[in-house]
């Protein structure tokens, strides 16, 4: 059986890797920008105006992921590797068929065999609300059942991976970790609760997530520019004593919380004590310079490896000078652990610290 007949890429490399890289919308460029610097030369070709492309690096697949381990990027949101490539139209009609042999090469080095593995399918498409998707989708789920491994919405061992552009299939095989998000795209969707103070809450669940925190291990934080109180209300929710302080209202639900100390103020006239914080937390809507500054200004109150977040806005047009000078500031005062653009953050980043 012919089916998959790899393509000529555009490449001038005799060695080299091709990825489907996704990052938030209007982000794509600095994601490109940030792979250039650090491996020198790059090609890509947009999929999706300003959120993904298919980018070529003179290097092969294991020394990019083994990059992205030891230095994780910011902008990239999702990181596919382009296994193999194939003409959608060359499909059989049996489509569970033909996905049995894209299989076979995609777990080639896995030793040929996935049996009893938990395995993500992730099928996407450039063109949002495509009917072949879910076709595609359910076919190759059939076809990774057929191999004995089960389908994992959470926590799958491997993710197959195939995105679908101008009637090509490109198709990869990752863990995780490499990917970056068990999300298809790195598009984390968490359910709206009933009485949710704001979606900000999201913000902060992410990063509980994707820095590998464990909020209910804190036992105070500071939450600067809280209000209406969607990142006080998740650390209530894991138990964590916490003082809020803005001069804006907090929402009435979190008013009269056991756990929760409210100051309608401005940070600076409140009276804190020294090392009275294990974690810090702000999310606030002013210059990013301002905010950095309003922080540093309170880390007396936060006690010798204490966490810090920070969300930094981008609101100008020179974001990367932006995060390198906001950087170039905290760095005085504490350790950047990680730099991330998450998928709630839309125009702005992420900064998990510790204080030194």
């Amino acid at each position: 059986m012919e089916l998959l007949h790899p393509l000529q890429l555009d490449t001038n490399y005799e060695y080299g890797s091709h990825w489907i890289v996704t990052s938030n919308h209007g982000y794509i460029a600095y994601a490109q920008e940030e792979w250039r610097r650090r491996f020198g030369q790059l090609k890509s070709r947009m999929m999706v105006s300003g959120e993904i492309a298919l980018m070529e690096l003179p290097v092969d697949r294991n020394e990019v992921f083994q990059a992205m381990e030891s230095e994780p990027t910011m902008f990239i949101r999702y990181l596919q590797p382009v296994d193999i490539a194939f003409d959608i139209q060359a499909l059989q009609t049996d489509t569970v068929q033909s996905f049995d042999s894209l299989l076979t090469h995609l777990i080639h080095d896995l030793e040929g065999s996935i049996e009893g593995m938990r395995l993500g399918v992730h099928v996407r498409s450039s063109a949002s609300g495509d009917s072949l998707d879910k076709e595609l989708r359910d076919a190759l789920r059939t076809a990774v059942e057929r191999t004995g491994a089960s389908v994992a919405i959470q926590d799958p061992e491997r993710i197959v991976s195939l995105f679908i552009h101008d009637g090509v299939g490109y198709a990869g095989l990752m863990t995780t970790a490499e990917a970056g998000s068990d999300w298809p795209g790195g598009t984390v969707r968490f359910r709206r609760e009933e009485g949710q103070v704001s979606r900000a809450k999201f913000k902060l669940l992410e990063a509980e997530r994707t820095f590998g925190l464990d909020f209910t291990a804190y036992r105070n934080a500071l939450d600067i520019g809280a209000a209406p109180g969607g990142w006080t209300s998740l650390l209530l929710e894991r138990g964590v004593q916490v003082t809020a302080v803005d001069p804006a209202a907090m929402h009435p639900s979190l008013i009269d919380h056991p756990n929760l100390t409210y100051y309608k103020s401005n940070a600076g006239d409140v009276a804190l004590e020294p090392g009275e914080f294990d974690l810090l937390v702000c999310d606030m809507s002013w210059s990013p310079k301002v905010t950095a500054q309003l922080v540093i200004g309170l880390l007396d109150s936060v006690m010798q490896g204490g966490t810090v977040i920070v969300t930094v806005k981008l609101m100008h047009k020179k974001p990367l000078q932006t995060i390198r000078e906001v950087k170039e500031m905290f760095l005085e005062h504490l350790h950047i652990i990680r730099a991330k653009q998450l998928f709630h953050n839309r125009d702005e980043i992420t900064l998990y610290m510790m204080k030194m």
